[in-house]
């Protein structure tokens, strides 16, 4: 994926949360002696009560209904491993009258609270939770646990904790559909469990979308079982470029895989914490890995081997060949019956038109289609992959390449080289995700000051400028300004090799991301940000997150 990026830096503080609301007027209600909740991202409304809540033994939970069940037994899962409290779950008759935490759907409420919002009442006894749809639900539960002591998400029992969270009425709905984060398993391969971690983190923090990116020169991460030499040869490479020294190898052989069924564990993993697994494989170009096993899919033939070096490579699929689009309907039938999200994100990006312009097949396909240049040939080839995917009811993702030549007619553009890309989309009546990475490319440095720092790939986005993002540009009107889905946060691995040094990159920047697709446009103050950060920082070392904390020389 992207190589040759500028700077984005996420900037990620903490606001008091101090009867916090987009709507002014709740300060004048607060009471004197409130517990001041700290939470990200920060609620649309909140209206802090008298009194405490104290979660206590005798608490139970009850659920309406036995089709969100699961969320029962979620909400138990949070609360018992530190609590040691074996709190019983009342499914159906009877739950109503449960003393504890009562979870309960209104589907009158959706034009209120949309299909992610929820209202949380929190009183002295009780808890409700209320929302027109489970995913509602989920996300007023992520709310209550950041009410209470960070050592709730301890996994061993906690003695002597007064387990206290403020009385309050919070209502709460997203501003953003989209809010989502990418991980790059194509240069560094993580495991099953790391994969989850990322999502569980990804969950407390109100987002929904994993891009997750399996397909590159360095190495092709999808099991496929009708091309099973992908993993076989393109999953492994014989080096991997030195951390600290980008131009010479490591001479260790690197690889990797996901199989099938370590795809369908993740993908419902996800599914239950309401997070859509988008699959990324990369086409036209960033695709060495699978040309190492199909080199007739070149232009030249080969041979090739798994790209040991990062950068771009001149090397493609063959856009004149018709074996390219067979092999690409081949793994992307497996891909559709894996990842049932109506997205499947092409790539798009950095495609070198070199080889094109000196093979045969592709001056032809340049001629029998009537094109004018290898730009316009790289349009018509995403627009028969576009047209493919349409025919199975999936809707293609691309970087902001796919922009040039002609658009895909039904195409979502995700705007990674600045917003300019985004603009231009939504202006053509194009749905389009930000990403730019002026502030959303999380490999990038921290800090001005490197020494003391992992590797990065270069760049400077630190938490406040993170934290300053606006995914809606100026220059959109309000009707082209709706067809900004979200943003998200991309976390590409050429120098990151394991999952401590991927959280480490990840938090709390991508705390500040999620809040700027969460919260109201007019929450903005960074001072006030970083102060319940720092609450929320408490919570994540209790988890082990390994955050990076931020510092005042940032």
């Amino acid at each position: 994926m992207q190589m040759f990026r500028t700077v984005c830096v996420l900037v990620l503080a903490g606001m008091s949360f101090a009867a916090v609301s987009s709507n002014p007027s709740v300060q004048d209600e607060v009471v004197a002696d409130e517990i001041t909740p700290k939470l990200i991202p920060q609620p649309r409304k909140v209206e802090l009560q008298t009194g405490k809540h104290r979660l206590t033994p005798e608490f139970r939970i009850g659920v309406e209904s036995r089709q969100f069940a699961q969320l029962g037994k979620y909400l138990r899962s949070r609360l018992i491993l530190a609590t040691n409290y074996d709190f019983d779950v009342v499914v159906g008759e009877g739950w109503s009258k449960v003393s504890g935490l009562r979870l309960h759907i209104d589907e009158r409420l959706l034009d209120t609270l949309g299909e992610e919002g929820y209202r949380l009442t929190v009183s002295k006894r009780n808890a409700e939770f209320l929302a027109a749809t489970p995913t509602g639900l989920f996300y007023a539960i992520q709310t209550y646990c950041q009410l209470l002591p960070p050592e709730i998400g301890a996994k061993s029992v906690q003695r002597g904790i007064d387990w206290v969270a403020p009385c309050i009425k919070i209502e709460d709905v997203p501003r953003f559909g989209w809010r989502g984060m990418m991980l790059d398993s194509g240069r560094h391969f993580f495991s099953v469990d790391a994969i989850k971690a990322f999502l569980d983190q990804m969950a407390r923090h109100k987002m929904n979308r994993f891009h997750w990116h399996l397909t590159e020169d360095q190495g092709w991460r999808l099991a496929i079982r009708a091309e099973p030499k992908l993993t076989e040869v393109g999953a492994r490479r014989s080096e991997t470029p030195i951390l600290s020294d980008r131009n010479n190898g490591d001479g260790q052989p690197y690889g990797g895989f996901y199989s099938q069924e370590d795809v369908r564990e993740i993908v419902a993993y996800a599914a239950e914490r309401h997070i859509m697994v988008i699959p990324e494989i990369e086409m036209p170009g960033h695709c060495q890995a699978a040309l190492a096993v199909h080199p007739e899919l070149s232009c030249t033939g080969g041979p090739f081997e798994v790209a040991t070096r990062w950068g771009v490579h001149r090397d493609v699929y063959c856009a004149g060949t018709d074996e390219t689009f067979h092999f690409l309907a081949r793994v992307l039938t497996e891909v559709c019956d894996l990842f049932p999200a109506p997205y499947v994100h092409i790539g798009g990006d950095e495609c070198p038109k070199d080889r094109w312009k000196d093979c045969e097949r592709c001056q032809k396909r340049i001629a029998d289609e009537g094109l004018e240049d290898e730009q316009e040939l790289q349009a018509w080839f995403i627009q028969r992959m576009e047209a493919w995917l349409n025919a199975r009811d999936r809707q293609i993702i691309g970087w902001d390449e796919i922009l040039e030549g002609e658009l895909a007619p039904n195409a979502t553009v995700m705007s990674w080289r600045g917003v300019q890309g985004g603009i231009a989309a939504a202006k053509q009546g194009h749905d389009v995700i930000m990403s730019p990475t002026s502030h959303c490319y999380l490999d990038y440095f921290q800090s001005k000051n490197t020494e003391g720092e992992p590797p990065a790939i270069g760049g400077y986005l630190p938490l406040k400028t993170v934290y300053a993002f606006e995914p809606i540009p100026a220059e959109l009107t309000e009707d082209e300004g709706k067809h900004i889905l979200g943003a998200q946060g991309n976390v590409w691995t050429e120098y990151i090799a394991t999952p401590e040094h991927m959280e480490y990159m990840t938090w709390p920047r991508g705390c500040a991301i999620a809040e700027r697709v969460w919260s109201a446009k007019d929450v903005r103050d960074f001072d006030e940000f970083s102060v319940r950060l720092e609450a929320h920082l408490a919570r994540m070392k209790v988890l082990g997150v390994n955050f990076r904390a931020p510092k005042a020389t940032d």
